[in-house]
């Protein structure tokens, strides 16, 4: 059997490999395979060494698969990394178990107990965290028939969904239910009736957004040979019953021995024993005699000696009858309390052998721990070695440079609970902003942080602990003074300000100033100034001698180097320019006057010259020295004064002319004649107005005509001389009068004259629609208002002129006086339509006329009105009696009778039936066609003529009289609501065809019937509405046509005016969602749409409690609402709409979260702790902690040389971030800003910018043996070019390159063809072979063609790149930039 068992073992090996690397089996169920294969292999005899051969394959595939599947394998119970030792006492374990079960009525698996877990997420936010289980599942050995459950209790952030499956990949049973227990808060998988088929492994998934967590458990179901015989039984009972011996004592012995004690009478009944009494006690000594090989100890439990703060295990290999039986582990006579430990104890089963697992032992741990199986008690001694506390550390001085952190790292032999002090300087150490005090999570590492260390911080720092001391020295190292800012050469004129400046690393320094060598710090020539870090000199009004070399000598204590800087002071001899010359003036005779010059040079004097001439002594000048400022001041103008100035300096000269001026003037005499009398001029003549003036020089002449300037056109005309100016207005209107204004202007000032014009004309016709206060046969009596403008003269009268309505002359009706605008005219026809119309006069002539509306003397006289419509009775199918009723209005004069017209119907053309007038209102029309429907219509007449035709009548057919309409059947409700019930039937069968319905409704309390309606109903259905809600109708109907009316027929039941009983259900139509996000301070406001009837009961709940009235409910008939006017954090939770009738409830959640502007971070600290980053750290904002919605940091950042900040990072969790890419020598500023869904907070700043420190010089002083290289020379070559780059609107560029040569070639960048290796713009460096240039915060004018030249005594060689720069909004040029970037042409 060997030799053919063996190769399938193999084969059985490489096949579970080869699903493992195809299907992606995890690494748990391939461990099963591989158990499997090695009882297979222990029971055919296989050698280990051939199991270990394919166990290192199998390790190897392991290593080369993903990072989840290493994390899996490691944490399971079955690990890729199993010893071969190992691997064979499971084997062997597991080949006993065969032996002992190999039995055919069993099934028996390994019992497999295993534990993984992946993380999804690379970076899991604070307060989250991936599934865990919280206490472990155990597996189950149960006999078939029996219940299973495995309970498992999940912990995470968010909250896990957990699901189960079995390893075997087939379905859960149907008898498996799985459900959560909410008290206990654990997942449970129970399986009732446990069959063969149930035997597998079976998985708990507990899975989240960050991760996932397996818990794997083994399921193993022996046979129940009760369970057997009672299927024999039940086969047995189907089947005749023959006739058998009773069986012997042994062999129904053999029988009871798998039965339920239950049943053992039922089956000796069965098999008619009938010593019951006899074979149960026979059975309890067979029992006896089995349990005492229950438990059967292989390896028995051993004492263990184990140092404090180690792991130690006790171990026992016991051979066990019922894989069931309790187990109990006892601390002396003390029940272990294992689930209740938190993981100081731990129980493991692995195969036959049972493990006491106990994590960090201490003396209390110290005893006997006794085992508990069955009858069965195995103890061991754990004794525990507690060594004495020491110092693990090296007490060696330490050397901190300045301004750094100290760190001092003291390890202990174990942990202790006596308290470490630390002292400096006999002073204990006390944790506060200079001294930071923490102890490792192993609590064996104590740490002492002395932050930002000075020269005062030097000392023996002492650590006592118990009775154990040490002392360790810090020595300072002071940090070397550096010049952040040199001291640059100044070039100043003769008697100007010099200052000369530097600003040090440290404010803590001694400072020298020297002059060419010699010590000036003493002298009182100079001016020395010390703010911080900064050293200034000033040196008022410089002289040559004062040129030379400054320099500044810094020293510090404890530190023997003397720093210097030093520049050079370059005194220049100046003259004097001119900073503001003089400029030309005017003055009045008299007037003061003022000529200035300025120059840039106060010190420096000057002369004054007129017409080329010093002035020395001028009457009524003063000549004035301010500083730089030179005037020539005159008291009072004269003829004398004019003429050309000119101011001479050292080096500066300026010219002016002064010239006299007198403003214009108006003579008063003239202005006095025009204000008396108003210049007068009738329309049609010319006005002339003309006004003298005088005034040096002429002045500018401008007229205006009721304040706007009058313009020159073909009636107006300007005219100008020396000493006056006229105003010609041809033509004249009456709108030309008005207010007219001179206004003369010169630089030396203005004049105004003010006159009136006056143009007389004829007045304009009188105002507003005439009224008319009495039309009558005998009168019209008319009134009107007088004219708005007279025209310049008195009206004298008013002319009223008539005409008849049709006629087109006019004839003189009369003339009233100016002192009345009324006038009646009495000589008029009653009837008679007149229009007329009135004329204003004056001395001038006549106005235009105001003309009325036509009116009518008396009442008029009019066609009559319109008839009723005609009516048709009497049918036949040669006639046909029509009647009417006489019009309402007979238009003032009686009708005198009547003309009635038919057609055919659907034809235009009508026919008169009568030749006379009708006189009667009933006319029998004969000689119609039979069958031919017809339309008839009246026209009343009166004396003045016929009226208009009446409404035409219904189109009625000619035939004999018809049949009344039978009984109306089928009557009933369609629908019906509270005000209104719907209502259908059936036409009648007997009688002729309706033309209509008549409906009679009456309420339960009334005794009349009323129609429903005015006319008959055409329909078959009809809807009677405003009604009573809830009142009681009852319903009665009968059809009617030309042949009459039928009979009625009533409803047999009242009708309730109420809509169908419906149950309560909301109509939301997607208004609403389950879920609402509202900022604080805003309103809270839930509105729900429901259809119920009767109408429900409306109630809120808040988190399943009853609503407090702080909110504002309103209800309707079909809607509710829910407000709150100003929302609260508080009111966060889940709002319930309830609503109830007598035929149902129902109800809507809404979970509402209030939220608002988060709140901003705090103690931004700021940390270069590698060149060219910062560490940003700060204290969490509290509207971030408990914000579950995607709350996050942005970090931004800004370069001192620009106002604009620019992103750095978004969607940051956490209070720390380090921002690299910083430019080495720049100044930054940095800011943090909390945002959430609703929106950002205040922004949190840097106080002060961050310098980046510069790449530190190498070490001179080291000595080192140069390597002599052997000669080689390259010419520059590029290995790696340029490439193009695409860049953000205010981002960084960075582009680079390699390249070899040799010598080492000289790099030199240009943009375009101008060279900007040496702008202070750009950032560039060259070393080991790579070329890099940095362009921070780029602009649009930094787009272009770069191009990199590199040159040694060999040769040249060049490469070039173009930089895009691209804002957000461009999406086209996105787009093709994109497409770019995927060819790799384009670094975006």
């Amino acid at each position: 059997m060997d030799k053919y068992c063996l190769p399938l073992v193999k084969l059985s090996f490489q096949i579970s490999v080869c699903v493992y690397q195809q299907s992606g089996t995890d690494w748990h169920h391939l461990h099963i395979i591989i158990i499997m294969a090695a009882e297979l292999l222990q029971a055919t005899g296989g050698t280990m060494e051939q199991m270990e051969q394919q166990m290192r394959q199998m390790s190897g595939m392991q290593m080369s698969s993903s990072s989840s599947s290493s994390s899996l394998s490691s944490s399971s119970t079955f690990s890729s990394s199993t010893s071969s030792t190992k691997l064979r006492k499971v084997s062997q374990g597991l080949s006993r178990t065969m032996e002992e079960h190999s039995g055919a009525q069993r099934r028996i698996s390994a019992v497999v107990e295993s534990f993984s877990q992946v993380q999804k997420s690379p970076q899991i936010p604070k307060g989250e965290s991936v599934p865990d289980f919280e206490e472990k599942l155990r597996p189950i050995t149960a006999q078939e028939g029996d219940n299973a459950v495995f309970k498992a209790k999940v912990v995470g952030n968010p909250q896990p969904s957990v699901s189960w499956e079995r390893a075997s990949g087939c379905p859960l049973s149907d008898a498996t239910k799985s459900f959560h227990d909410n008290i206990n808060n654990q997942h449970i998988l129970k399986i009732k009736n446990l069959a063969l088929e149930d035997a597998d492994v079976y998985k708990c998934i507990a899975s989240n957004k960050h991760g996932e967590a397996t818990y794997s458990i083994s399921l193993i179901v022996t046979e129940n040979p009760a369970l057997d015989f009672k299927k024999m039984l039940k086969k047995r009972s189907v089947e005749k019953r023959q006739e058998k011996k009773p069986p012997t004592e042994e062999e129904m012995l053999k029988i009871l021995a798998g039965a339920d004690k239950k049943d053992y009478e039922k089956i000796c009944a069965e098999y008619g024993f009938t010593d019951f009494r006899g074979i149960l006690k026979k059975l309890k000594e067979m029992k006896k005699k089995v349990d005492v090989e229950m438990v059967r100890v292989l390896k028995p439990l051993e004492d263990i000696t184990a140092k404090a703060d180690t792991d130690v295990v006790f171990d026992t290999i016991l051979e066990l009858k019922d894989p069931n039986i309790r187990m109990q582990w006892f601390l002396g006579a003390e029940l272990l309390r294992i689930q209740y430990s938190h993981g100081k104890y731990e129980v493991k089963q692995m195969g036959t052998k049972h493990m006491l697992c106990i994590s960090s032992v201490s003396l209390s741990d110290m005893g006997t721990y006794t085992l508990q199986v069955g009858d069965k008690r195995l103890s061991a001694r754990l004794s525990v070695i507690d060594e004495p506390l020491k110092f693990l550390s090296d007490f060696k001085p330490k050397k901190v440079t300045e301004r750094q952190t100290a760190v001092f790292d003291i390890r202990l032999s174990k942990k202790t609970d006596a308290p470490l002090i630390w002292k400096v300087k006999g002073k204990e150490v006390k944790r506060d902003e200079k001294f930071d005090v923490s102890l490792s999570e192993d609590g064996l590492t104590y740490t002492l942080k002395i932050k930002d260390v000075k020269v005062s911080d030097t000392g023996d720092y002492t650590i006592s602990i118990g009775d154990l001391t040490a002392t360790v020295p810090l020595f300072i190292e002071r940090i070397p003074i550096e010049f952040t800012s040199h001291m640059k050469n100044v070039r100043v004129q003769e008697r100007g300000k010099a200052l000369l400046e530097c600003e040090m690393s440290s404010k803590d320094v001694h400072v020298r100033w020297l002059k060419d060598g010699c010590d000036i710090t003493a002298s009182r020539r100079y001016i020395f100034i010390r703010e911080g870090k900064r050293a200034e000199v000033i040196i008022e009004d410089c002289e040559l001698t004062d040129e030379g070399e400054y320099s500044v000598v810094c020293t510090q204590d404890n530190d023997a180097h003397e720093y210097v800087t030093s520049a050079n002071l370059t005194v220049d001899e100046r003259f004097a320019s001119v900073k503001s010359g003089m400029s030309d003036a005017q003055c009045p005779t008299g007037s003061p006057a003022e000529l200035s010059v300025v120059l840039d040079d106060e010190k420096v004097d000057g002369v004054w010259l007129k017409d080329g001439v010093e002035i020395s002594e001028l009457s009524g000048t003063q000549v004035v020295k301010q500083g730089a400022v030179h005037k020539l001041i005159f008291s009072g103008v004269t003829d004398a004064h004019g003429g050309k100035y000119t101011f001479r300096a050292k080096g500066a000269e300026s010219e002016a002319v002064l010239t006299i001026a007198d403003p214009p003037e108006i003579d008063s005499s003239v202005l006095d004649l025009w204000g008396a009398q108003p210049a007068t001029v009738k329309a049609g003549q010319t006005a002339t107005i003309k006004i003298p003036f005088k005034g040096k020089p002429l002045p500018k002449v401008t007229w205006y005509k009721d304040g706007v300037e009058v313009m020159e056109d073909e009636r107006t005309k300007v005219e100008r001389t020396a000493d006056s100016t006229s105003l010609v207005l041809s033509r004249c209107v009456r709108e030309d009068s008005g207010a007219i204004m001179l206004r003369l202007k010169s630089d030396c000032g203005t004049a105004v004259a003010n006159l009136h014009l006056n143009v007389i004309d004829h007045p304009k016709p009188p105002q507003g629609k005439v009224e008319f206060l009495e039309l009558s046969g005998k009168c019209i009596k008319m009134k009107w208002k007088a004219p708005r403008d007279n025209g310049g003269k008195q009206v004298t009268s008013f002319v009223i002129e008539r005409r008849m309505a049709g006629k087109k002359s006019w004839t003189r009706a009369g003339e009233v006086d100016s002192s009345t605008t009324v006038f009646c005219d009495d000589k008029v026809e009653e009837g008679q339509v007149y229009q007329y119309r009135i004329r204003a006069v004056n001395a001038e002539g006549t106005s235009e006329p105001l003309e009325t509306e036509e009116v009518r003397a008396g009442e008029p006289i009019e066609p009559p009105g319109t008839a009723s419509q005609p009516q048709v009775s009497n049918i036949t199918k040669n006639t046909m009696t029509v009647s009417w009723t006489p019009p309402a209005h007979d238009g003032g004069t009686p009708v005198l009778g009547y003309n009635l017209e038919r057609r055919k119907k659907g034809s235009n053309m009508w026919l008169q039936v009568n030749k006379e007038l009708l006189t009667d209102t009933k006319f029998m029309v004969d000689g119609l066609v039979d069958d031919v429907e017809y339309e008839f219509r009246v026209t009343s007449v009166n004396r003045a003529g016929a009226g208009s035709p009446s409404t035409i009548s219904n189109a009625v057919l000619a035939k004999d009289p018809i049949r009344a309409p039978g009984l109306v059947r089928n009557l009933f409700v369609s629908d019906s609501t509270n005000s209104s019930i719907s209502l259908r039937w059936t036409p009648p069968e007997q009688g002729d065809e309706p033309s209509g319905y008549i409906l009679e409704v009456r309420s339960e309390d009334a005794k009349e019937w009323m129609k429903a309606t005015k006319i008959p109903i055409a329909g078959t259905a009809f809807t009677m509405g405003g009604l009573q809600e809830r009142m009681k109708y009852h319903f009665r109907i009968r059809a009617v046509n030309e042949g009459g009316v039928g009979e009625t027929i009533e409803l047999s039941e009242g009708v309730l005016a109420m809509p169908p009983p419906v149950a309560p259900r909301f109509d939301l139509q997607g208004k609403l969602k389950n879920q609402m996000v509202v900022r604080a301070g805003m309103s809270l406001c839930l509105h729900f749409s429901f259809i119920a009837s009767p109408p429900p009961v409306v109630t809120w709940f808040k988190d399943g409690i009853l609503t407090t009235g702080k909110e504002v409910i309103t209800k309707s008939r079909n809607n509710s609402q829910f407000l709150i006017s100003s929302s609260q954090r508080s009111d966060s939770g889940i709002y319930r709409a309830h609503l109830k009738n007598d035929y149902g409830e129902a109800h809507y959640d809404v979970n509402v979260r209030v939220t608002d502007f988060p709140r901003p971070p705090k103690n931004l600290c700021l940390e270069e702790e590698v060149p060219g980053t910062v560490t940003l750290q700060w204290d969490h904002s509290p509207d971030l902690v408990d914000d579950d919605e995607g709350a996050h940091y942005v970090i931004l950042k800004r370069d001192t040389s620009t106002a604009s900040w620019f992103t750095v990072a978004e969607r940051v969790f956490s209070s720390k971030y380090t921002v690299t890419g910083l430019l080495p020598g720049r100044k930054y500023y940095f800011r943090v800003i909390a945002q959430n869904s609703i929106g950002d907070s205040d922004p949190l700043d840097s106080k002060e910018p961050l310098i980046i420190a510069k790449e530190k010089e190498c070490i001179s002083s080291l000595r080192l043996k140069e390597y002599a290289s052997p000669p080689r020379q390259v010419k520059p070559t590029f290995l790696l070019p340029l490439k193009d780059h695409a860049v953000r609107k205010g981002h960084d560029c960075t582009m680079s390159c390699a390249y070899q040569g040799m010598p080492t070639p000289q790099a030199c960048w240009y943009k375009g063809e101008l060279k900007i290796s040496d702008s202070p713009r750009f950032w560039h460096s060259t070393a080991n072979g790579v070329c890099t240039l940095v362009i921070p915060t780029c602009g649009a004018k930094d787009g272009g063609e770069y191009t990199l030249v590199l040159e040694n005594p060999l040769g040249m060689a060049k490469c070039s790149c173009k930089l895009v720069i691209f804002d957000k909004d461009d999406k086209g040029l996105l787009e093709s930039l994109a497409n770019q970037a995927n060819k790799e042409k384009l670094i975006l």
